[in-house]
């Protein structure tokens, strides 16, 4: 382990039992606020502080092991001692790996729950049929993992699939799970109003947000917004609704629109249809503050066949991820089997992370 970052973890330590220390000041336990202030400080860096201990333990072995060495001449002792830097070598090596990982900036939103919108983008029909292939994939992928899916909104396309849905997930740490699939995603395959057999292309947009709570401080004055309600309509534009209970808010100063229309009144839509505009504004700020501190830019791009993350290839049977060149089954992934390719997305940015802090 290079010394900086031995040195680091060594502040840390100290750091985790001073706090240890101040928890047990009768001072401190006589004030609730004060002993849950420090209690989350260092339960925020337990973790490290354990695993830690668990390196040094087997640093301090291995050392054990090494004087055994230069100074033991009995051949069996010698053996086990060789055969034990072998083990605390490896054990060492696994728990830096580790730590490199909880050393890296801990991004709170992965832990929250998921607002996610798809929208048919370029190929018409086709396109909307094919962001209802992503919907159903997603529905499976969330009852493999226990999530719970429900929608919030929907327009249906004129030959099936939605034109745009939206709809939250929640469950453990969802937005950590899902936030790569923001992006176009490509689809090539035959579809069914062509007659030629000739592969098309088509895209359809995913948008990922993570759920804002109250935990998290986004202001939305009421002058700011205008409020609308409409009677709720299903597949096709047939009313399922005979009151005006669905919400559509427009935040003045961005133009953002979003419309909630599957809850059961008017008052539960406004509320859900609140909650989705605090999470696009404050993915808004986020994406503002990424493109002054480093240009980052694109949340889910503009559709065109082009900006691609991921292409559907039906008549080979296969989706690539083209931001890490990853390839697997197709069908699997429809099925909703998507942990491969979000376990490589996640390692991915793992070592991105690490490269990026020099660790």
């Amino acid at each position: 382990m290079e010394k900086t970052m031995y040195d680091s973890l060594l502040s840390i330590k100290e750091k985790y039992e001073n706090l240890g220390k101040r928890l047990n000041d009768p001072e401190t336990f006589n004030d609730i606020k004060k002993y849950n202030t420090i209690h989350k400080e260092q339960m925020d860096i337990q973790d490290i502080y354990l695993t830690f201990n668990k390196f040094l333990k087997a640093e301090e072995l291995f050392n054990l092991s090494k004087e055994i060495i230069n100074s033991e001449k009995d051949e069996e002792l010698l053996k086990l001692a060789k055969d034990d830097i072998l083990i605390q070598t490896e054990i060492m090596i696994n728990l830096e790996e580790d730590l490199k990982t909880l050393l890296l900036p801990h991004d709170e939103n992965d832990k929250r729950n998921v607002i996610m919108e798809i929208r048919g983008a370029a190929g018409g029909d086709e396109a909307n049929l094919f962001s209802g292939d992503l919907f159903k994939m997603y529905q499976k992928y969330c009852e493999n993992n226990n999530f719970k899916i429900k929608i919030i909104d929907s327009i249906h396309g004129t030959a099936g699939g939605y034109s745009q849905i939206v709809f939250t997930i929640k469950g453990d740490k969802v937005f950590l799970k899902l936030k790569f699939e923001r992006g176009v995603h490509r689809v090539q395959r035959v579809p069914i109003t062509e007659t030629q057999g000739r592969v098309h292309t088509s895209t359809a947009t995913v948008t990922v947000l993570p759920e804002i709570e109250d935990d998290v401080k986004v202001e939305i004055k009421p002058e700011d917004i205008e409020i609308d309600v409409f009677r709720s309509s299903g597949a096709g534009g047939q009313s399922v609704n005979t009151t005006d209970s669905a919400v559509r808010i427009t935040h003045k100063k961005t133009g953002i629109v979003v419309t909630s229309q599957d809850e059961r009144s008017q008052i539960m839509n406004r509320e859900t249809a609140l909650k989705i505009l605090k999470s696009k504004l404050y993915e808004l700020e986020v994406k503002k503050r990424d493109e002054e501190e480093s240009g980052l830019r694109k949340l889910a791009g503009t559709g065109d066949r082009s900006e691609k993350i991921r292409t559907y290839n039906y008549p080979q049977d296969r989706i690539t991820d083209h931001r890490i060149g990853f390839s697997t089954s197709l069908k699997v992934v429809m099925d909703g089997d998507l942990n491969k390719i979000i376990d490589e997305l996640i390692a991915d940015e793992k070592a991105k992370k690490i490269q990026e802090a020099g660790l």
